[in-house]
């Protein structure tokens, strides 16, 4: 679900529709920015600041087009001011043990309980500031932010040290502890989750956090951040900077006082935040690209299987690094499935992502559809089949055509070869693939550089779960998609990265294992104390 292609570390990291050309429906835009922006600042040592050269960056609505609000640009001196809050955070919080993990896990909840209490407010900012359609803002990302927050604050017993049964006279326990500061870098597509799954968990064991989200998309969590602050929560130990710089996010990974990196983001990114965190022998955990297949068999649940394979390439715009993008139908159903997924596909409603009834929303930005054109063009010069979409959508209201839409994009005929195929687009751009056998499915889903998540779509069971254990990748869906708890570890193989976010393996990741051994020899005098 969740990487954008590269969120800025660089280091770089109502009512019907009409119908419009190409066969796709636009819904009316009803809803204009109110023109009164406000700035929203920085989280630093628990206090909301200004950046150190008062400057701002614009958050536009993908929409409109539109500047809604302006946000505080952390330069290199916040982000040291950050990093040392976060050090001295840690340093007094963890050796001094003045919170306790019961403590934290408080705080946890306080965070969720304040996300439900504004979870309107925080959907529609989420909603204006990424382009993603106010249903799902409303119904998955505001309550799953909270759930996660939640679901970790009901976690403390995972961080009980146990004992090691050795064959010695001593006592051997493995005790979990804190790494020390965190660098959270998250990408624009999914900022409230993304920030949710990192911060909780890492919280929880004790560490302190420094939160850089994108700046194409932070203005949920700078108004979480203003939650936080006046809640006076983590004092100190939770510090939330945006930043438009590149070498903001090159400063939180490359340096000393940074103890572990989890960053989400494209693959070629991540490549260099390893590069840099080897410099300081970091820990890093990565949540990379993908290019997922989406196996439909011949016997599977037709309906089932076609809403799945839509939503699975078109939910926020296609813009999940989950995205099922390549499409293996099995060839006995290949063009019957191919041409009622067509079908479907033209009668989604493009618009502001405001309005309740549209159910597809703007590209993140302009740069970003941009890309997408070029991908098409060049799917097109390969030899893939372009059957419906690839084109920014004709709309004559004014607002919407400054806003940066695409329509849905499905290419037929394609070679699993194409750069269409093997590339993470990042978009609603679906390629589909035919394949004749269960082996062949197999052999095409795995020629992927990536292997993040796979989806199998068959009613017979068996076949189901042989399928799923020779795929490469970090998570199998088997007649579903997209579907996330928070007790289930989340991450990828290959270039999609190491390392997972969720579940008891997702909290582990934050901590560090320490053996401590205790003699208990009778008499107290072990061997070693009489070898010289």
């Amino acid at each position: 679900m969740v990487c954008a292609v590269q969120p800025n570390i660089s280091i770089v990291g109502r009512g019907s529709g009409r119908i419009i050309r190409g066969g796709f429906k636009i819904s009316p835009q009803r809803f204009l920015m109110n023109t009164t922006i406000q700035n929203f600042d920085l989280l630093i040592n628990g206090k909301i600041v200004s950046a150190h050269e008062n400057k701002y960056f614009d958050a536009v609505n993908p929409s409109t087009g539109e500047v809604i609000a302006r946000i505080a640009d952390a330069s290199t001196d916040d982000v040291k001011l950050a990093i040392t809050a976060a050090r001295r955070a840690f340093d007094m919080s963890w050796i001094n043990s003045t919170i306790s993990i019961e403590g934290r896990a408080k705080e946890l909840l306080t965070v969720a309980g304040l996300i439900r209490e504004h979870a309107k407010e925080l959907a529609d900012l989420e909603s204006m500031d990424t382009g993603k359609t106010l249903k799902q803002t409303t119904f998955i990302d505001i309550p799953t932010a909270a759930d996660t927050f939640e679901y970790f604050s009901n976690q403390t017993d995972v961080l009980n040290g146990n004992p090691i049964a050795v064959l010695s006279s001593s006592l051997c326990l493995a005790q979990r502890e804190p790494i020390g500061v965190v660098a959270a870098i998250i990408p624009w597509n999914y900022p409230l989750i993304m920030a949710a799954w990192k911060i909780a968990p890492a919280l929880l064991c004790g560490n302190s956090v420094i939160l850089k989200p994108s700046p194409l998309a932070s203005l949920s969590l700078m108004r979480l951040a203003q939650l936080i602050a006046q809640a006076g929560l983590f004092k100190g130990a939770l510090n939330i900077i945006a930043s438009s710089h590149p070498q903001a996010g090159a400063q939180l990974v490359g340096h000393p006082d940074v103890d572990m990196v989890s960053f989400s983001g494209g693959t070629s990114t991540g490549q260099e935040v390893m590069r840099l965190a080897a410099q300081t022998t970091k820990k890093v955990v990565l949540e990379l690209g993908g290019k997922s297949p989406n196996i439909i068999f011949s016997d599977c649940d037709w309906d089932a299987a076609l809403g799945g394979a839509l939503s699975a390439i078109f939910m926020n715009q296609g813009q999940m690094c989950t995205a099922g993008s390549r499409l293996l139908v099995e060839d006995s159903i290949y063009d019957d499935f191919l041409k009622a997924l067509v079908d479907r596909a033209k009668t989604l409603k493009i618009g502001n992502a405001m309005d309740f009834q549209t159910e597809f929303g703007p590209i993140i930005s302009r740069q970003q559809r941009d890309k997408l054109l070029a991908f098409v063009q060049q799917g097109k010069n390969e030899g893939a089949k372009l059957l419906c979409g690839g084109k920014v959508p004709a709309i004559s209201d004014s607002v919407a055509t400054n806003g940066f839409y695409f329509e849905p994009t499905i290419f037929g005929d394609v070679q699993n070869s194409m750069t269409i195929a093997q590339e993470e687009v990042f978009g609603p751009v679906l390629c589909v693939i035919r394949f004749k056998d269960e082996a062949e499915a197999v052999r095409i889903a795995n020629d992927s550089k990536y292997g993040l998540a796979a989806m199998i779509w068959t009613k017979d069971r068996e076949k189901a779960n042989r399928v799923a254990q020779r795929l490469r990748c970090g998570t199998v869906w088997i007649n579903t998609y997209g579907a996330f708890p928070n007790e289930a570890p989340f991450g990828g193989y290959k270039q999609s990265g190491f390392g997972r976010e969720l579940g008891k393996e997702g909290l582990l990741e934050f901590t560090q294992t320490k053996h401590v051994c205790i003699d208990q020899t009778p008499g107290g005098k072990p061997l070693v104390s009489a070898w010289f």
